[in-house]
């Protein structure tokens, strides 16, 4: 690894660092760009080199998407002045957006990377506006211009109309062949300002991610804004007064380097030690125990989970297992939040919070994976808040949780959406969001052929397949970016699901009062054919409280009980008959339907349509 270029950290002039990220749109090419990146400044050699280099978990590498936020110091030399370059490769999904904020935060400039063949998405707008909050500076640039199906020319203009430059200001790259790159490092050394602070004022560092190694404890990535940090001070965590020995401070590039210290504007690392996540919370501000500041860094905000699911093994023996599983996956996320919780259907599992359906998809499958258990995830639900009629507030995470008799008033949590489509499909688009209680707010046009559509929408409308219809609607063009706007209130009602008279709670869901009927006939419709027929004929019942909105019936097995009768007189036929009547009418009352669990997987794990 050359490190001749690499200044040595705790020493470097402000003015020689800089300080950027790379925002995009998921499958854009951020971390092909930054692979290209490490081996143009050479910290990574040809033999070490790999895809997605940046990008250390197996599932990242599997699905092509970035899902923690990682930091690289790279060297880079322009007119013989040795420069530093800090690199952080964001995530591109909507799930983690607080964390995308928090690492703009910790920069002063964003590569604003484009598909040359795809264009601009929903979620490329989403950062883009995000890092012009932070008053960054933005260079944009064309990835993939060796595609064939690339229109490096009409992107070029739509992006210049986006964010008023002129179309041969838009850089253009390929991550893929490293054409580009070298240009692009000396535009950022030559646009991106240097990071600005001051070294004699009270130490403080931004806290933009952070990771559990099983061996050193939590490892924090920082910014330092103001003043110096060495090793062996005393360090604390100004939201949680957390206080920690500094064991041990660096940079990466891209593997951890110890050095003697970080100071204004640098990026790089810190051990203390500690052995849980949330003692180290993305966002938050570091200071010196003595002598340390006394106003944090804006914009911390602790995590919120936004969709819950009630996870369960499917064998009841695994629970211990599964408990073992989240609580080492919530030494890697904080962001995750799980209580435990009993079904009458499923067992013993946990109620899991998540930032949304991508995050509840991640943890589910490392579960499945690192602790080797099967388990069933309950449909997605959100939070509601729910006011009774003696004025009693409920906050509601589960089906199960909702209040039964009057209530005075219901509220739903609703999101801005940004949808970016193209224009022939608008009106597909429309409908769909108008099928799920959506409300649009305006409509832009990016360009004659594109179209940016903003629509407020139930939260609770989105989080089961709104995706997917949006993807096959528009052929898969469409891209969806969407942001938390508060609460409205709403007619909602829990469909209780209902076997032979008895309530299944696993089946249970809050839904709006005009989609209820339906979403009662469609489950009745899918347990009549996943449930196998028992001796007795079972009713499958939708209900709102007592009264029932959908029926299906599974009928009896039943014996022939004429087959040994030939000829002979009706009457003994017709008591045959009676008695078996009369004995299936005893086992139904007491009689019991057990669900058996690929019925419930089926059940569950299957999208509810569009309410159409």
């Amino acid at each position: 690894m050359p490190k001749a270029n690499l200044i040595e950290p705790a020493f470097t002039d402000p003015s020689r660092i800089r300080n950027f990220c790379i925002i995009a749109h998921i499958d854009h090419g951020k971390s092909t760009l930054a692979d290209r990146m490490l081996q143009a400044t050479g910290v990574v050699g040809a033999r070490e080199m790999q895809d997605q280099y940046l990008d250390r978990m197996d599932i990242e590498r599997e699905r092509g998407i970035t899902i923690k936020s990682q930091a690289v110091r790279m060297p880079w030399t322009v007119a013989g002045q040795p420069y530093a370059l800090n690199m952080i490769d964001t995530p591109g999904h909507v799930d983690f957006s607080y964390e995308v904020s928090r690492s703009l935060a910790a920069c002063e400039g964003a590569i604003l990377l484009v598909d040359a063949a795809q264009g601009i998405q929903a979620q490329t707008l989403a950062n883009l506006y995000m890092a012009l909050e932070n008053d960054l500076v933005v260079i944009p640039v064309l990835n993939k211009i060796d595609l064939p199906a690339a229109m490096p020319e009409q992107q070029a203009e739509e992006i210049a109309g986006l964010i008023g430059c002129d179309p041969d200001d838009v850089l253009r790259v390929s991550a893929k062949t490293g054409e580009g790159v070298g240009e692009l490092l000396d535009k950022i050394i030559a646009d991106v300002p240097a990071p600005v602070g001051d070294l004699e004022a009270p130490a403080r560092a931004l806290i933009f991610d952070s990771v559990y190694d099983i061996y050193r404890g939590v490892v924090t990535y920082v910014r330092v804004v103001d003043g110096s940090f060495g090793p062996r001070e005393r360090i604390l965590m100004m939201s949680s007064k957390d206080s920690h020995e500094l064991l041990e401070i660096g940079v990466i590039s891209p593997e951890p380097m110890a050095s003697k210290g970080l100071a204004v504007g640098e990026v790089g690392y810190m051990i203390t030690g500690a052995k849980d996540l949330r003692q180290s919370r993305v966002g938050d501000t570091i200071t010196l125990q003595h002598r340390g500041a006394n106003v944090p860094l804006s914009g911390y905000q602790d995590p919120k989970p936004m969709v819950f699911s009630g996870i369960y093994p499917i064998d009841g023996s695994d629970f211990s297992a599964l408990r073992e599983g989240l609580d080492k996956l919530r030494l890697n996320d904080a962001a995750l939040s799980y209580e435990p919780e009993s079904s009458a259907a499923l067992g013993f599992g946990f109620r899991c919070g998540f930032l949304g359906l991508l995050h509840l998809e991640i943890i589910r499958e490392r579960i499945e994976r690192e602790a080797g258990i099967d388990i069933i995830a309950t449909a997605p639900s959100v939070v509601y808040h729910v006011v009774t009629e003696d004025g009693t507030k409920v906050e509601v995470l589960n089906p199960s949780d909702y209040p039964d008799g009057k209530l005075k008033e219901v509220r739903e949590p609703i999101v801005k959406a940004t949808i970016l489509t193209p224009a022939e499909f608008v009106g597909s688009v429309m409908e769909l969001c108008q099928s799920r209680r959506g409300a649009l707010g305006g409509m832009d046009y990016l360009s004659t052929e594109r179209v940016e559509m903003h629509y407020t929408l139930p939260l609770a409308e989105i989080v089961m397949d709104f995706f997917d219809q949006l993807k096959s609607r528009t052929k898969g063009y469409a891209s969806l970016d969407y942001e938390m706007a508060g609460e409205q209130e709403a007619d909602l009602v829990r469909v209780d699901i209902l076997l032979n008279g008895e309530q299944v709670d696993a089946f249970s869901a809050i839904v709006h009062r005009d989609s209820a009927y339906h979403y009662g006939q469609m489950m009745t419709k899918k347990l009549k054919k996943l449930i196998p027929r028992q001796q007795f004929e079972v009713p499958v019942q939708a209900a709102i409280g007592a009264r029932v909105i959908a029926r299906e019936t599974i009928k009896a097995l039943r014996k022939d009980m004429l087959a040994k009768c030939y000829g002979g007189d009706i009457s003994r036929k017709r008591k045959l008959l009676e008695k078996q009547k009369e004995g299936k009418k005893r086992m139904k009352s007491i009689g019991r339907v057990d669900v058996p669990q690929e019925a419930f997987i089926a059940a569950l794990t299957t999208d509810v349509p569009d309410g159409k």
